[in-house]
């Protein structure tokens, strides 16, 4: 029996995380590096949005730059994260063989939450992120974007977190990004009550 979809932030375990791995499932075993922000992310962004668009054409709803990269100022992992729309992320013929001819390696693959799909740069520098058109979670990705774009506050504490967590041991980069839920969604609650992008 399938096990329910997972709610936002909800940590994955062990079995989802195998789960869902496409190919070889590398174990981190360590803390997570944080680098400080560079300024040639947006570049490298643009060139993957130039990669990607050449790649899908109009099956390409939007193609956004989100995550910690994206916010100037901010240290993260030196990984762009990259928010692709397409009519239906489920329907992996319509985009699969395009990513992976544009040189975009499958890595996850979450039929259960939200037929979330997400490639890999053969460099490891870009995870892209695949969603289907009008899910809730494109929402909250530019959300929080948004608000720790325009927040200093929220930036800072999320910024403390991060540093925080990344110093301890995870077995999967994965629980690090779970541990985070708790103050990404205090994040989120601040923005949705923001006056709108």
């Amino acid at each position: 029996m399938a096990e329910p979809p997972r709610e936002p932030n909800e940590p994955m375990t062990d079995e989802q995380i195998i789960a869902a791995t496409v190919g070889e499932r590398r174990i981190h075993g360590g803390p997570v590096h944080l680098a400080e922000y560079d300024p040639s992310w947006p570049e490298a962004f643009a060139r993957h949005e130039a990669r990607i668009a050449a790649a899908l054409g109009e099956r390409a709803v939007l193609i956004e730059h989100v995550g910690s990269t994206s916010v100037p100022g901010l240290a993260a992992k030196p990984i762009i994260d990259i928010l692709v729309v397409v009519a239906d992320s489920a329907s992996e013929d319509a985009y699969l063989p395009a990513m992976e001819a544009a040189g975009y390696e499958l890595r996850i693959r979450e039929p259960d939450w939200h037929e979330h799909r997400m490639f890999v740069d053969p460099e490891r520098t870009a995870q892209i992120h695949v969603l289907s058109e009008g899910d809730g979670e494109i929402e909250r990705y530019l959300i929080f974007r948004h608000r720790l774009r325009t927040n200093e506050a929220d930036r800072e504490l999320y910024e403390r977190t991060k540093r925080e967590l990344a110093q301890r041991e995870w077995k999967y980069v994965q629980n690090y990004a779970d541990a985070k839920g708790p103050v990404v969604e205090e994040i989120m609650a601040r923005g949705r009550e923001a006056p709108s992008m």
